[in-house]
């Protein structure tokens, strides 16, 4: 094929587009350091995707130092309490996973005899959060031996500063915290009674501290000393360093066409829940009403009049069943339900909770760290709005209380909620989610900050992924040549038809002549692979989301759909500014739309494994990530030898058949 433009030229304009100022942070300096622990892989998050890259930073010889903020490894399987993994049935039925995803199935499986003890309808699996937790451990101590690296295991953390030089984090300070003497344990109060405490240096009345140093274990001649992995539920790395990053809805434009707005709007993301669990007795309970049930009981609702059934929304999620090799109907309506069996509830009417305006959204914006302090040295202190979690919680609690004594419906209005009183919340330290309160210990996020990439071939102003390279949509509807410009209409569908759209360059063809594809756009740098459909939980129109007649921002749930298979490309994990910091979970460089895709277990996983995987491999040779990817789109030998390595070690970055020239994809389920 004859080069449109020689290859020295690209990249110099590749180059001059990529300029990374020097970026310098200084570090706030802690009333003393209570210990010092060195690092080749600092993984900051111990949800799924800080899992996979501590296993695959162990497997290839690491010293890895992983931090969680809560005292379980895991998040959505354990601390966040959804232990039901989300999964899509083409890819499910090859099993085509990542191998420590497959481990981790392969582990619940044999701890329970089967795989899905809850005899769930939503999963093939679905079981209890702590075995999550315990599960991963037992996985990590088997990846230590296999590959001689070192964990260093931290619950009860939180990063508290960093330092940064020439764009390197040189050393971070974390806080470790315990319950102070004479104290409850912990897990006994909800997280919003604790998270202005536990990232606060001195010592409080609830919480005792222990101040970390992480450094990196050896001096590199060039490229990194170690590795930062940010993998925390919201982007917390990301504000704390300030590095250019999205939160919320992106303006609509022909590469987001079905976004919400005309303009970015980042108090809007998508609703975090508060797990719980609740177990069917033989006898009717007591129950008592909250103090605060009058003000969220507006909120709820079976949603849709196909949902309006107890037992389809109670076996939906059930995570333990006393019959869970009985035969059962192909309806979940006439599941029956057991004394003993036990349920977690995850909602969208229910115990979401869906903030969405400047008053009272979660996750703080950079103008609100800034005001609140927070982007001041030693500031920082987690940047989440704190009275916004604790009504989440007593959102979650009030929807129990509505599940069984509850009579009214927001959506579907009188006669449709019955009372079912054979039912109990489980709270304790050995309940379900762990704790005292009943709730998991952390909510559920389903989208933070998101990372904007380095400048790239073809996306000058930061690599992102975008609705329209994963959709199924068509996007013929009237609703696009009435919303979009012409000519963002135009640019949309040359986009869409990739090779069959340059006829419509020479005039051969028109736009409406344009042929969609039928897959998701290839990668040169995909290191990893995810499936799940375009998942809206929106933000809700007024606040605060309780009241009464709220609805959900219009024109959120449009872009909601089918996924097509897609690929985790190596550019949407590298941040700009840092150049030893990759990014993992939900965090990558995707668009709020895509985001709503690429936040599931299996994913989370993938991600996770390709970001310890590229972190270790970037160690023995001396590069950084960028490196592997600033020729695009030319030929990049040792990012190919990294593709080569992760596929070597049972982490798929292709789906089977993927290529520019297979567009058979509509039978992907």
């Amino acid at each position: 094929m004859t080069k449109i433009m020689p290859k020295f030229l690209i990249g110099l304009i590749v180059s001059i587009i990529s300029l990374n100022p020097s970026l310098s942070l200084a570090l706030a300096t802690p009333p003393r350091i209570d210990q010092k622990v060195e690092c080749d892989l600092l993984v900051v998050g111990g949800g799924l995707a800080g899992s996979a890259a501590a296993y695959e930073g162990l497997l290839a010889g690491k010293t890895v130092c992983l931090t969680e903020i809560t005292d379980w490894v895991g998040g959505q399987i354990s601390a966040q309490g959804t232990s039901a993994l989300d999964e899509k049935p083409t890819q499910r039925s090859l099993l085509f996973y990542s191998k420590g995803y497959l481990e981790l199935r392969a582990e619940i499986e044999k701890k329970y005899g089967m795989l899905n003890p809850g005899a769930c309808w939503v999963s093939e699996a679905c079981f209890m959060p702590e075995a999550g937790h315990e599960i991963l451990l037992k996985m990590f101590e088997k990846a230590e031996k296999k590959g001689k690296g070192k964990l260093h295991w931290f619950p009860a953390t939180v990063i508290k500063d960093m330092a940064i030089v020439d764009n390197q984090i040189i050393e971070a300070i974390a806080i470790q915290h315990i319950s102070a003497p004479g104290q409850p344990p912990l897990n006994t109060k909800p997280l919003s009674a604790i998270i202005d405490h536990a990232y606060e240096y001195e010592n409080s009345p609830q919480l005792h501290k222990t101040i970390i140093r992480f450094i990196p274990k050896r001096k590199a001649n060039q490229g990194a000393d170690w590795y930062i992995i940010e993998a925390t539920e919201t982007g917390e790395i990301i504000g704390l360093t300030n590095i250019p990053h999205q939160l919320g809805i992106d303006p609509r434009s022909s590469q987001e066409p079905t976004a919400s707005s005309i303009t970015k709007d980042p108090y809007c993301t998508q609703g975090f829940t508060y797990t719980f669990a609740m177990e069917a007795t033989k006898n009717p309970q007591i129950h008592e009403k909250p103090p605060f049930y009058e003000q969220y009981a507006p909120y709820y609702s079976y949603e849709l009049p196909r949902l309006a059934n107890f037992n389809l929304v109670y076996t939906y999620r059930r995570i333990h069943s006393m019959n869970p090799k009985e035969k059962r109907s192909a309806n979940p309506r006439e599941w029956p339900i057991y004394p003993g069996d036990i349920t977690m509830q995850n909602w969208t009417w229910g115990n979401d909770y869906r903030p969405g305006t400047s008053a009272d959204n979660l996750i703080l914006t950079q103008s609100q760290l800034e005001a609140t302090g927070q982007l001041e040295p030693g500031g920082w202190k987690g940047g989440l709005r704190t009275e916004t979690l604790r009504k989440g919680e007593e959102n979650a609690q009030g929807f129990f209380y509505w599940l069984v004594a509850g009579t009214t419906d927001s959506q579907l209005g009188e006669g449709v909620k019955q009372k079912y009183p054979n039912y109990r919340y489980l709270s304790g330290l050995n309940s379900p989610m762990g704790t005292v309160h009943g709730l998991s210990k952390y909510p559920y996020i389903r989208e933070g900050r998101r990372i904007v990439g380095r400048p790239s071939y073809g996306q000058k102003n930061g690599f992102m992924v975008s609705e329209i390279d994963i959709s199924r949509n068509n996007f013929r509807q009237d609703w696009y040549t009435n919303n979009l410009t012409p000519e963002a209409y135009r640019l949309l569908w040359l986009e869409l038809g990739k090779l069959d759209s340059l006829p419509a360059f020479s005039g051969e063809k028109t736009i409406a002549e344009i042929k969609p594809r039928s897959r998701s756009t290839i990668y040169p740098d995909t290191v990893g692979i995810g499936h799940y459909a375009i998942d809206f939980h929106p933000c809700l129109t007024l606040s605060p989301p309780e009241t009464p007649g709220n609805t959900e921002r219009e024109g959120e749930r449009r872009g909601q759909g089918q996924a097509y298979p897609f690929q985790i490309p190596l550019r949407a994990m590298i941040p700009q500014k840092i150049d030893n910091l990759l990014v993992a979970g939900k965090s990558i460089a995707t668009s709020h739309i895509a985001a709503a895709a690429y936040r599931v277990h299996s994913f989370e996983w993938s991600v996770g494994a390709a970001a310890g995987t590229t972190a270790a491999f970037s160690l023995e040779k001396q590069v950084f990530p960028y490196q592997l990817v600033d020729d695009l789109p030319y030929q990049e030998p040792i990012l190919e030898e990294l593709q080569r390595l992760l596929e070597s070690n049972n982490n798929p970055i292709l789906f089977p058949g993927m290529s520019i020239f297979n567009q058979s994809w509509e039978d992907w389920k």
